[in-house]
């Protein structure tokens, strides 16, 4: 699996200002992590972190590379108190492809072992990684690769041996899938010369490894990164298989389309990924839920949005569990002056901990909000419920107060309208830690053609049969899926980090590092599966990650379809052009 990176629309930038009067620093980074941010700041600067304050506004797009500190983070604001002035430093194209961190570039060696019906007996695996010259965040990029590898199977017997080289290249950091992409792509690749040896369908033989639904929660046998075993948590993988490939119109539809285009001298490829993900990783995260004497409700978390539309999800989360309009909401992310502790948005993890979080301190004030308006309307606060934008007592219209008259009796002075023994103020801090990851996973599946003269792919049909858990916002989940699938097939044809005899970068703009375009991308058809998790209160799992996952596997394996004829097979990425021709001339020509 080649090394190619992120690419985000905006590329990174950090402003620095200085306050002499305080001796405090203010930090404007593009990142999605600012209390990591402001963590090495203060060291650096040699300043309280309360003096250190780290923001990130509207960051185009994070997708992993901006989810660790850059010494850039660290020198703008050095150098701002240095020269007592503002300091600004933003990162073009050039810079941002040779500097900022690459991913992927891994290297698997890769055996099976099965009967004669594809059941897969062992598997072993020992891949290498190229890090690059440091490791920004240590092993767990490769520790995601190990523990994904088997992916949605039933594997008895597995070993898997991991290696980092330390490189002169850019360092080696997460990147959209961190890890994921590259063991799908080794097992999914493993599925289906397994089929091709033995004559068989990747599709049987695939259902023929797939863990079951009624066999969940499923344990896998070996331990999570965070230390805990793995245990799928709910789903239906062979289900999902199903659905995709219903979606394109079914595998027998297909063949006969495809015998059909080769007797035409057209080569059409079926293509399937399959794959599951950890999502909702701790270690932590927080959320400050405070209600004002307007009514509105205020939610401060340090989860950094990079476009997700985190702001809108969220404020549906607090709507829902406060029984108040979305537009009642007020949304604080990514400022640690909003909030003292909080983790930052990486690893599909915002929607899972974030949520789970603002329902911790939601519970907690709730009890307050009813001890209140107990107080107010004469009642046990066992007899309450929530209303729209209020509190009332069960099965009695009209008895209720607002939440704005809750807040205001909450106040603290001689006025207040508390019962005794209750605190002034509405305002709760919770800092969910989740026992361990949730299992999201999907299928893809697609239908591509190959013109063997030019050597390009053209992709005709894409399906996505995934399971998130709760959705919480369908248009947004639809939105990241098909813009994590476009990274992928990006990824699988296009995008590459090339380096000359002399380790000079090949790639330094966007004429030499090839993005798709809208041209490049087919219109996807999205199932929805709904498992929710048992493991958090909303049932929801993570989601942000899992589109880049399956496109290089099934890229690959639909190319490799296509061109059976003459024998070949495509297990390097990507799958350019010029790849396809060299295969084709250097084969058998077709039977």
């Amino acid at each position: 699996h080649h090394r190619y990176a992120a690419a985000p629309m905006e590329c990174r930038g950090v402003v620095g200002l200085h306050d002499p009067r305080t001796d405090s620093v203010t930090i404007w980074s593009a990142t999605q992590v600012v209390h990591w941010v402001r963590r090495e700041a203060a060291a650096v600067l040699r300043l309280p972190e309360a003096r250190v304050r780290c923001l990130a506004l509207d960051v185009g797009g994070g997708f992993g590379v901006k989810g660790h500190v850059y010494p850039e983070d660290l020198l703008i604001p050095f150098l701002a108190r240095r020269l007592a002035r503002p300091v600004q430093w933003i990162e073009d194209r050039r810079e941002h492809l040779m500097c900022s961190c690459h991913s992927r570039d891994q290297i698997h060696d890769v055996e099976v072992g099965f009967d004669d019906e594809g059941r897969i007996l062992a598997l072993r695996d020992r891949f290498i990684v190229d890090c690059g010259a440091w490791n920004p965040i240590g092993a767990g990029v490769v520790y995601n690769t190990a523990v994904h590898l088997t992916g949605p199977y039933k594997i008895d017997a597995l070993a898997i041996e991991a290696r980092i080289a330390a490189t002169n290249k850019v360092p080696n950091a997460p990147y959209r899938g961190a890890g994921r992409p590259e063991a799908a792509f080794a097992m999914e690749r493993i599925i289906d010369l397994v089929a091709t040896e033995l004559g068989l369908e990747g599709t049987d033989v695939r259902l023929r490894n797939l863990v079951r639904a009624e066999e969940m929660p499923y344990r896998v046998g070996i331990p999570y990164r965070d230390g805990e075993p793995i245990v799928y948590d709910g789903g239906d993988y062979p289900r999902a298989l199903r659905q995709a490939l219903a979606a394109l119109g079914g595998v027998a539809d297909f063949r006969d389309r495809q015998r059909a285009a080769r007797e035409k001298g057209r080569y059409l490829g079926l293509g399937i990924g399959c794959y599951v993900e950890g999502t909702g990783v701790g270690p932590f995260e927080s959320a400050t839920v405070r209600i004002d004497p307007s009514g509105k409700i205020f939610v401060s978390s340090g989860a950094c949005s990079q476009g997700q539309g985190m702001e809108t999800i969220f404020a549906q989360v607090v709507a829902d569990t406060w029984s108040v309009d979305p537009e009642d909401v007020v949304i604080s992310l990514a400022d640690t002056a909003a909030i003292a502790i909080a983790f930052g948005t990486i690893a599909s993890r915002s929607t899972v901990t974030l949520s789970a979080a603002i329902h911790g301190a939601s519970e907690r004030l709730r009890a307050k909000v009813f001890a209140i308006a107990a107080n107010l309307l004469e009642c046990a606060a066992s007899d309450l419920e929530l209303r729209k934008n209020g509190v009332g007592i069960l099965g009695v219209p009209g008895a209720e107060v607002s939440l704005a008259e809750v807040a205001r009796a909450a106040r603290p002075g001689w006025d207040h309208r508390r019962p005794p023994g209750v605190d002034a103020g509405l305002e709760e801090t919770y800092y969910y830690e989740p026992p361990t990851v949730t299992w999201s996973y999907a299928v893809h599946a697609a239908v591509l053609e190959v013109d063997i003269e030019l050597g390009r792919v053209s992709i005709d049909k894409y399906a996505i049969a995934h399971d998130c858990g709760v959705v919480v916002n369908p248009m947004l989940v639809e939105g990241q899926i098909v813009g994590g699938a476009a990274q992928g097939i990006g990824g699988a044809l296009l995008e590459e980090f090339n380096y000359d005899a002399d380790g000079q970068l090949l790639a330094g703009s966007l004429m030499d590092y090839m993005l798709p375009t809208a041209c490049d991308i087919p219109r996807m058809v999205l199932i929805h599966q709904h498992s929710p998790s048992p493991l958090n209160p909303l049932g929801v799992k993570g989601v942000g990650e899992g589109g880049p996952i399956a496109p290089p596997a099934v890229i690959a394996n639909g190319v490799c379809d296509a061109l059976r004829p003459f024998g070949l097979e495509f297990n390097r990425l990507p799958i350019t052009p010029q790849a396809i021709q060299q295969a084709i001339a250097s084969a058998t020509r077709p039977r």
